[in-house]
């Protein structure tokens, strides 16, 4: 496994460079800052973290 920078990763998954950084940051994904770069492996998922059960669909007419 070789680790590749987070903005090559973004690019080959089909995500912003920027969200990518933000859930490095957030601690969303596995990166590693080494100096100012953010690197990855990179076989990394992209994971998407939003509810599409449709749990919280009307929730705020339930009473």
């Amino acid at each position: 496994m070789s680790l590749i920078p987070l903005k090559q990763w973004a690019e080959r998954v089909g995500i912003n460079p920027a969200s990518a950084r933000q859930k490095a940051i957030r601690g969303k994904l596995p990166a590693v800052k080494m100096g100012r770069d953010w690197v990855i492996e990179e076989d990394t998922p992209n994971t998407d973290g939003r509810v599409k059960s449709g749990k919280y669909k009307d929730w705020r007419n339930q009473k």
